[in-house]
């Protein structure tokens, strides 16, 4: 098994717009949820894994997460210009983040249970993976609608179908990630072609989880925060 990785990207760009007049004047990973900002939820799982490389990405009011992030040792990575999506921002901060596979955290989610971050390291195998998904089954997603987003075979390997959903952690290896010439592109373009390999694995994250993408889904996180003690 190659080494975990020490460096990890926070998405904390996006414009929030399913959460409607809650982000007119702040962004999303400043909502408070159970007290405090989402990223900040965010970051006690980065803190518990002890990663010691952390970028976070900014467009929409990033001034206002850049404020909130200074003086935490978390670098920037400024897409004030354009925002470029998981794919694109993740490419113009992998000269902070330094070589070799990352972790991403999307700032949108509530978690109970084991430290994700340090189920993801417990499983990474670089020689065998490309990306390591953190899944929760469909049925157990909290705030989520859909029927999944991935299939999970005996082996762990992933494929596109139903019955998992991804949380928005994972372990990744860019490689190959400069030879996208788009400039704005999802991750799913890398994660395509690692499917298609048989290099795409998932792990299932043994607690809660919630996407806090709406505005009923604060109540949701809250609800499970609260019952988890």
């Amino acid at each position: 098994m190659s080494k975990a990785p020490d460096a990890l990207m926070l998405f904390a760009a996006g414009l929030g717009t399913r959460m409607k007049a809650l982000t007119a004047n702040r962004p999303k990973p400043l909502i408070a949820v159970a007290g405090k900002p989402l990223i900040d939820h965010a970051l006690d799982l980065v803190w518990g894994a002890k990663i010691g490389t952390v970028v976070a990405n900014t467009h929409y009011l990033g001034d206002q997460v850049q404020a909130h992030l200074a003086g935490t040792g978390v670098q920037i990575s400024d897409e004030s210009g354009k925002v470029l999506e998981t794919g694109g921002g993740l490419r113009k901060a992998l000269p902070l983040l330094g070589p070799g596979p990352v972790y991403t955290l999307n700032t949108d989610a509530a978690w109970t249970g084991p430290n994700v971050l340090t189920t993801l390291r417990d499983a990474w195998d670089g020689a065998r993976m490309k990306v390591l998904f953190a899944l929760v089954p469909t049925e157990a997603a909290l705030g989520y609608a859909g029927a999944g987003d991935f299939a999970l075979d005996e082996e762990g390997r992933v494929t596109r179908g139903n019955g998992y959903v991804y949380t928005g952690a994972q372990i990744l290896n860019p490689a190959g990630i400069e030879t996208i010439s788009e400039p704005v592109f999802s991750l799913n373009l890398l994660w395509d072609r690692f499917i298609a390999e048989g290099r795409a694995y998932g792990v299932v994250h043994r607690g809660g989880w919630c996407d806090v993408g709406r505005p009923d889904c604060i109540a949701l996180a809250e609800g499970m925060l609260s019952d988890a003690g």
